[in-house]
């Protein structure tokens, strides 16, 4: 069942196995914020189990690239598109949520972003491979995030 993610009263709906679901909850919302804000989306979220066309594109995207392929338990997806851009994401259950940046007419826009929740360690698949930058959100504490350009056409 489709879930619309709330950034005013942040809830772990969903999220409630994460040992960080307080927040994750918040790096959601704090995606969530941000959609609205940009471009009147409303940011729905849908659990992992229902979604396997989106967790096997982003796992793709992941493996074909860089050959990463996450041991964490996706907990929920979302998939849309806002203007000229494609949008994937899945968020795990240790924290960490995973997005792909896809814009359909300019292959120079592609790209996979990486954020941590607070309180998380960096994934042993990213280990050394990424450096995380850190932003603080109202939301969600402090937020670590990296990404990687996409070269391929997905």
């Amino acid at each position: 069942m489709s879930y619309i993610v709330d950034f005013k009263n942040v809830s772990t709906i969903g999220l409630e196995s994460s040992p960080v679901a307080e927040a994750l909850a918040g790096l959601r919302a704090n995606e969530a914020r941000y959609f609205m804000n940009k471009y009147k989306h409303e940011f729905t979220v849908v659990p992992a189990g229902e979604s396997q066309e989106t967790l096997d594109y982003v796992n793709r995207i992941l493996k074909e690239e860089r050959d990463i392929g996450f041991s964490a338990k996706p907990l929920e997806t979302s998939r849309f598109q806002v203007e000229n851009i494609q949008m994937a994401y899945v968020f795990y259950e240790d924290g960490l949520a995973v997005n792909v940046m896809y814009t359909v007419d300019d292959p120079k826009k592609r790209a996979v972003g990486f954020k941590l929740s607070e309180g998380m360690e960096v994934p042993k698949e990213l280990e050394g491979k990424f450096k995380f930058a850190r932003q603080k959100s109202k939301l969600a504490g402090t937020i670590r995030g990296s990404f990687f350009v996409i070269k391929g056409e997905y």
